[in-house]
C-alpha cells in the first residue's frame, strides 16, 4: 500500500502507533511527536521514502535497529524531549540526513555513531549529560551548526578545529574550562556562544577571532 506522502499524528494521545501507520509505505514525512509512545515497531523500516521523522516528545527509551533501513531520510530525524540513553548503530548508515536532534534525553556518553551521519548539516545534543565529545565529530566535514547548550563540557576536542563548513557552536551553560585554540582554523566560524558559564576566562586568541569576525558571547 502506498497510501498518503504526508501523515501528522502529532499530540492524538496514541500511546501505541496504529499499525496501519507502517502499511503507508509511499510516506515521506510522518510525524508521530508528543504521543506519549513508549515504543516503536521495527516495521517503521518499511516506509523506506521517508524524508523527515518526528518522535519527539515521546517517552522512548530505545529505538528499533531498522531505522537504519530509512536511507532515503534526508530532511529531518527528530528524537528530542524522550529518554534514550544510546542509539542504534545502524543510524550511522543515514549518510543523506542534513538534521538530527538528539536534545533533552539521557545521554551520559555521546553517542558515537552520529558522527557516521556524514550529511549532517545541523546537529542539535542540548539539555543532555555527557562530559565529552569523541574527536570523531570531525567526520561532520559537511556539519555548519554545533548545538551543544546544557551539558557536562568542559573542553572540545582538538580535531573541531578541522570541519571546514562550521559556522555556530552553543556551548551555553556547560562547565567550560578551555576551549581549543584549533577553533581559529575554522574558516567559517561565526558565532562561538558561550553565556552561562560560571567561571570562564577567555583566552588571549579569542581576539584574533573576534577580529575576523566571530561573534563571541561571554
Amino acid at each position: 500500500m502506498d497510501g498518503p506522502e504526508h501523515l501528522s499524528l502529532w499530540k492524538q494521545r496514541l500511546g501505541t502507533v496504529p499499525e496501519e501507520v507502517w502499511r503507508q509505505t509511499g510516506l515521506r514525512t510522518l510525524v508521530l511527536a508528543d504521543n506519549d509512545l513508549a515504543e516503536i515497531s521495527e516495521k517503521v523500516g518499511d516506509l523506506v521514502r521517508l524524508r523527515m521523522l518526528d518522535l519527539g516528545h515521546n517517552r522512548l527509551e530505545a529505538l528499533p535497529e531498522s531505522l537504519g533501513r530509512l536511507d532515503g531520510l534526508s530532511d529531518f530525524l527528530y528524537l528530542h524531549d524522550n529518554r534514550l540513553r544510546a542509539l542504534p548503530r545502524s543510524l550511522g548508515r543515514l549518510h543523506r540526513l542534513r538534521y538530527l536532534n538528539i536534545g533533552e534525553n539521557d545521554f551520559e556518553v555521546f553517542p558515537e555513531i552520529v558522527t557516521a551521519m556524514a550529511g549532517l548539516v545541523e546537529l542539535r545534543a542540548t539539555d543532555n549529560r555527557f562530559a565529552a565529545l569523541p574527536a570523531s565529530i570531525a567526520r561532520l566535514v559537511n556539519l555548519r551548526e554545533l548545538h551543544l547548550r546544557n551539558n557536562r563540557l568542559a573542553t572540545l576536542p582538538e580535531s573541531v578545529g578541522t570541519m571546514p563548513e562550521l559556522r555556530q557552536i552553543d556551548l551555553r551553560g556547560n562547565p567550560v574550562v578551555r576551549l581549543p585554540e584549533s577553533l581559529l582554523a575554522l574558516p567559517r566560524l561565526d558565532k562561538l556562544d558561550l553565556r552561562w558559564v560560571a567561571g570562564f576566562e577567555p583566552p588571549p586568541w579569542f581576539a584574533e577571532l573576534e577580529a575576523r569576525g566571530c561573534v563571541v558571547y561571554l
